[in-house]
């Protein structure tokens, strides 16, 4: 286990030291985030996943990552490009909340602020990918579901 499960549970309330890009509009949308760190040795694999997500998904979805190393060490990684929103947790809040155990560790949050998935995005039987996603959008979209 990657973390403690909150899987069809209300989300904690998300975590930021500081934002890197913009503030996102999460209102109605389903949220994505992806804590992450430069150390982590999958990023170089997660990071170009999820910018395809942010593509596919723009109407439904806004991905966030959030490191928690400092701003000058993520301003560093250049490749790949983080096309999604992006900020730090220095002080690692919202991965205590989570009792985050590895990395990277992904959750999906629904408009009604439900946790709809969970875990490492590349584990193997479990992969996050696109037919996931709108799995998901399909079946949590609307609040009579």
């Amino acid at each position: 286990m990657y973390a403690e499960s909150i899987l069809n549970k209300k989300a904690p309330v998300l975590v930021v030291e500081k934002w890197i890009s913009d503030i996102p509009d999460t209102k109605g949308k389903f949220v994505l985030i992806d804590f992450w760190a430069t150390w982590c040795t999958t990023y170089n694999l997660v990071i170009p996943q999820l910018n395809q997500f942010k593509t596919e998904f723009e109407n439904d979805l806004i991905i966030i990552g959030i490191s928690d190393e400092s701003k000058r060490k993520v301003d560093k990684l250049i490749e790949p490009k983080i096309e999604y929103y992006s900020a730090i947790d220095s002080r690692r809040k919202s991965n205590k909340l989570l009792k985050l155990k590895a990395l990277p560790h992904c959750i999906i949050i629904d408009p009604y602020g439900i946790v709809r998935w969970e875990g490492d995005p590349l584990l193997k039987g479990f992969e996050l990918t696109s037919d996931v996603i709108k799995d998901i959008i399909k079946k949590y979209k609307n609040p009579k579901n």
